[in-house]
């Protein structure tokens, strides 16, 4: 396997610390309103990442996290007058519910910020005794002319740096490229004591504590959205590898964006389409196969066209997994199906290249679909179909794919009872028959198609 690191700008061969073994930690959201789908990009990239390591045999511990203490949580909780935790708990609870609904999977840790904040103090404390940190009035900022390497990931020089990115001007730094590592408190909003005095976490330092104690102080994958690069991970950085003098993670993975014309979709833009609209309208499956698409690393530009006609390809890989019978137990692929299997992984160990693996999928549809219509009625070509369709339905599930159960146990003697008594309807060019019969055996949850080589049959879906 390769991948891309965002920390070398190169493809790497993916080499675990512990062989059989993956910690991978991906920065999770603010919960203060609904998740777009910019959330969901970023969500279904990273939760491929992790399901393709799954399907490699790899034994994956999975930290996602939740920045429950923020300023965006705090106004808003101002403005609906109760507390932030009300806030805070509310949209994690919507979050789940959207993650649940387009197949992410859970993470095997959710660390909360407010869950973590003696940790953190610890760690600020042992910032400011290794002289990384001070502390004015209260407020305590990394000093970042302290840690030389800072710049390393985003490429920004020291000295081209300027104050601003989420990074708060305060006359009251030593450099305007310093950043808070604890808040004094303010009246009404939440607060911690520290040494310094009761306050709360700045924004980097909960990533940087709670990846180091649940994955050690060196892990393998650190990801996020590629807008989080700098300040964020940036940040995230100095204040780990300035305590522990060891590298914070060993490959940096970004998504890009969503686009809604020349922008990024985000909230502060106003320019947002929520998941459970979207799913509304769309499968999730379809949400899923339209984003993947497009290389987890490339921007995707937003079309309700592109997920309508996403869908419809969800919906030939649905039926022909209904129309396959039950496959032996340990019967091989063929050697020309099987050229698409690998074709998959060689796109999936290539940086997780979905798109490429999407094109080595519908080959093997494609495939699948000639050979069932080419001799429907042997059985050497019934088995071959089975297992190409077992395959093919194993390979949609490394991606999130035919999540759902499917039953292939074939269609039921009533209604092949149909097909036939139509087929004989047709014979004798009796064509109202032909019609009743097509619409019964549809009222049976079946479609019959006529083809080439005789009438086939394919279970109803949507």
């Amino acid at each position: 396997m390769r991948v891309y690191n965002t920390l070398t700008r190169s493809k790497e061969p993916f080499v675990p610390l512990t062989p059989g073994t993956v910690g991978m930690y991906v920065c999770g959201i603010t919960p203060y309103d609904l998740s777009h789908v910019g959330h969901a990009r970023s969500a279904i990239a990273f939760d491929v990442v992790r399901r393709w390591l799954l399907a490699r045999g790899f034994r994956v511990t999975f930290v996602r996290n939740f920045t429950d203490v923020d300023d965006k949580i705090i106004r808003r909780a101002a403005e609906e007058g109760v507390p932030p935790r009300e806030v805070s708990e509310r949209y994690i609870a919507e979050y789940r519910a959207d993650m649940e609904a387009i197949g992410v999977l859970a993470g095997d840790v959710e660390p909360k910020a407010t869950e973590h904040v003696p940790e953190m103090v610890a760690h600020i404390a042992s910032l400011v005794a290794g002289g990384f940190a001070y502390v004015v009035a209260g407020d305590v900022y990394f000093h970042v002319e302290r840690f030389a390497d800072y710049g390393k990931l985003s490429g920004k020089r020291l000295d081209e740096l300027l104050a601003g990115a989420r990074v708060e001007v305060d006359e009251r730094k030593r450099d305007p490229r310093d950043f808070a590592l604890w808040k004094a408190a303010k009246p009404g909003e939440p607060s911690w004591p520290s040494p310094w005095g009761p306050g709360r976490p700045g924004w980097h330092i909960e990533c940087s504590v709670m990846s180091v104690k649940y994955l050690g102080e060196t892990f393998d994958i650190h990801g996020g959205g590629e807008d989080l690069i700098f300040p964020h991970h940036e940040c995230e950085i100095a204040q780990a590898e300035a305590v522990t003098g060891k590298p914070l993670a060993r490959y940096w993975l970004h998504n890009a964006f969503v686009n809604l014309g020349a922008e990024k979709m985000s909230k502060s833009l106003g320019n947002t389409l929520l998941v459970r609209e979207i799913v509304k309208r769309h499968d999730p499956d379809a949400l899923r196969l339209w984003l993947l698409s497009t290389h987890y690393r490339n921007p995707v530009e937003f079309s309700e066209e592109r997920l309508v006609e996403a869908g419809r390809r969800l919906q030939r890989l649905v039926r022909l997994a209904h129309d396959a019978p039950p496959s032996e137990s340990g019967e091989p692929l063929a050697d020309d199906l099987a050229a698409f299997s690998r074709a998959f992984e060689a796109a999936m160990d290539d940086d997780f290249n979905t798109p490429q693996a999407l094109a080595a999928l519908a080959g093997l549809e494609s495939a699948l679909v000639e050979a069932r219509d080419r001799a429907p009625g042997s059985a050497e070509a019934r088995g071959r179909f089975a297992r190409g369709v077992e395959e093919l339905v194993r390979l949609a599930r490394t991606l999130g794919l035919l999540r759902h159960e499917i039953q292939v146990t074939g269609p039921p003697a009533e209604v092949e009872a149909l097909v036939a008594e139509r087929t004989a309807a047709r014979q004798r060019r009796d064509w109202r028959r032909a019609d009743e019969l097509r619409a019964a055996i549809g009222d049976r949850g079946w479609v019959v198609e006529d083809t080439p080589s005789g009438p086939r049959l394919a279970r109803k879906t949507g």
